[in-house]
């Protein structure tokens, strides 16, 4: 039995494959894009990464129950992502870099989408009578737990960066 090579697409295979596994997704609120406008009464306002942060996993000492929702949105889509990303794979072995960085963004997308919907649509603990004076008396109307002003919920994205860049 004898093999003849046709066309050696072996370059294009690895370079495809290097490009899928050099880069990660990284879902949530990157730090440089944090800062948020602060409400009149604020003097040194919290970024919208701290708030993440607090609202994720609470804060007792202010009060504050967790409201996990960026863990589990992330959680929510990973059988998504991981079906998407070995297609990109499968595509990478075909010798079609262009695809791999496609999926990856594809994969934040999901991840971005679905970390709003759960900021949208909860369940989270209400909001207690003390915070929802406070609105009012700020000319606010919601009563949605981590929706106030909705810059929070927009500050939800995703970057594509090279492994190990966080």
């Amino acid at each position: 039995m004898s093999v003849t090579v046709t066309r050696d697409r072996t370059a294009a295979v690895l370079a495809a494959i290097r490009e899928l596994t050099s880069k990660e997704v990284l879902i949530g609120i990157p730090a440089e894009g944090a800062d948020r406008t602060p409400d009149t009464d604020e003097p040194n306002p919290p970024n919208n990464a701290v708030i993440g942060y607090r609202l994720e996993f609470g804060a007792p000492e202010d009060n504050l129950p967790p409201r996990p929702h960026l863990l589990p949105a992330v959680e929510e889509i990973e059988g998504r992502a991981v079906e998407r990303l070995r297609k990109a794979g499968e595509q990478a072995l075909s010798g079609k870099p262009e695809e791999a960085e496609k999926a990856l963004h594809a994969v934040g997308l999901m991840g971005q989408n679905a970390v709003r919907a759960r900021i949208t649509n909860g369940p989270f603990a209400p909001l207690s009578p003390v915070t929802l004076k406070r609105r009012k008396a700020k000319g606010r109307t919601g009563e949605k737990p981590l929706i106030d002003t909705g810059q929070y919920r927009r500050a939800q994205t995703y970057v594509v960066v090279p492994k190990g860049r966080r």
